[in-house]
């Protein structure tokens, strides 16, 4: 592994983290000062109520005590990293997997809706791909269909697919994961038909020389030369899939996975439930990003071609 690659995304990482902290005291100053003026611990100035979003710093600045308390809220505006850190650790490691307040539970209703809308989403991509790259009419007729499929919002998409499936009796698992293949098998589609487009006129004509046929130039060129683009889009398409999921979790009011965590945190006030969802959601892409991307390594080593990423 190349530490000298992952200390310009730690730098970054460490950007947004310091930016998210300091952002915690303007947020959550107007929700502290009231409090602490509650409890009697500070006595602060009356904001005017049409600029209280506005003035968080200002009060800050000039009450100073109530600083460290804008990291402490039960139910801030804005949730600390430490805030969101804490409630990550106790879904995860404190809770049984099969508890439904564990996130690992959560985690694996979304994920699964994932990978089987990933495989159905990428196996239709690729077919599409080879109709579109060997039949003239798939490529004039299919491809501009398949642009157009991706201007449709999913946030509008998504309800329309859940109640036309569940009113003719089809719920749980497969409506989530026809929305993942939605956004999902776009990407597969584009790479992989770069992908097979790929190797040139002079790798043709060569194969043309030795009476290769057309399935023979597919398995022994095209496919080959396609392996780089496809991972690319692969890569793509399991975080569009993640995505789709949630989005599949949200309009139905689902009672487990990374969107049932966000509404819940969402409708009962609890911020930190909210974001230790967001975060998982955000650790789960990475490690299948990851995956895929160690699978790929494996995969372009062993036919001699080396990883591109």
């Amino acid at each position: 592994m190349n530490i000298r690659g992952i200390i310009p995304a730690l730098v970054v990482v460490g950007v947004i983290f310091a930016i998210w902290t300091a952002a915690v005291i303007p947020m959550n100053a107007h929700l502290t000062a009231d409090q602490a003026q509650r409890d009697g611990l500070v006595m602060t100035p009356e904001a005017p109520r049409d600029r209280q979003d506005f003035t968080g710093l200002t009060l800050a600045i000039k009450n100073p005590a109530i600083i460290p308390l804008t990291y402490t809220l039960t139910r801030p505006r804005l949730p600390s990293p430490h805030q969101v850190a804490i409630e990550m650790y106790e879904t995860i490691f404190t809770k049984a997997p099969t508890s439904r307040r564990s996130l690992v539970y959560h985690g694996w209703v979304t994920l699964s809706a994932t990978l089987l809308g990933f495989v159905i989403g990428t196996t239709l991509g690729v077919l599409l791909a080879v109709g579109i790259v060997y039949n003239r009419t798939m490529d004039k007729s299919v491809m501009p269909w398949a642009i157009t499929s991706q201007t449709i919002p999913i946030l509008a998409l998504a309800p329309m697919i859940i109640v036309m499936l569940g009113a003719i009796g089809i719920q749980g698992l497969l409506p989530k994961s026809i929305i993942s293949a939605y956004l999902s098998f776009f990407p597969v589609v584009v790479g992989m038909v770069k992908g097979l487009r790929s190797p040139d006129g002079m790798q043709l004509d060569l194969l043309r020389t030795y009476s290769a046929n057309a399935n023979q130039g597919f398995w022994k060129l095209r496919l080959p030369a396609s392996m780089p683009y496809l991972f690319a889009s692969l890569k793509i398409g399991i975080s569009a899939a993640l995505v789709g999921a949630i989005v599949g979790e949200l309009p139905t009011g689902a009672r487990a996975g990374f969107g049932a965590r966000m509404l819940v945190g969402d409708q009962y006030g609890q911020p930190m439930v909210t974001w230790a969802a967001l975060f998982g959601a955000a650790i789960t892409a990475a490690l299948l990003v990851a995956i895929l991307s160690w699978i790929e390594r494996r995969t372009l080593t062993r036919m001699g071609m080396g990883a591109t990423a």
